[in-house]
């Protein structure tokens, strides 16, 4: 699926899991397991507990999404 696919949602990050994955509650209430996107990583952006974050999730399985941008507060 190609990023441009991606429903954004906007959300917090709420708590750190291991192996790089981050549980971000979403506006609506619901939390998902998210990752970083491939840009996140290369040019080393630092995701840390209480950011506000775009999340990318896939319509076909809404337990899982991709970090793709953090907001500036």
């Amino acid at each position: 699926m190609a990023k441009d696919d991606l429903l954004s949602i906007d959300g917090k990050v709420s708590d750190l899991s291991g192996g790089g994955v981050y549980l971000v509650t979403l506006e609506n209430g619901v939390a998902v397991k998210a990752r970083l996107c491939g840009k996140m990583k290369k040019f080393k952006i630092k995701v840390v507990m209480g950011d506000h974050v775009t999340v990318g999730m896939s319509p076909y399985d809404p337990t899982h999404g991709l970090i793709t941008h953090r907001h500036k507060s």
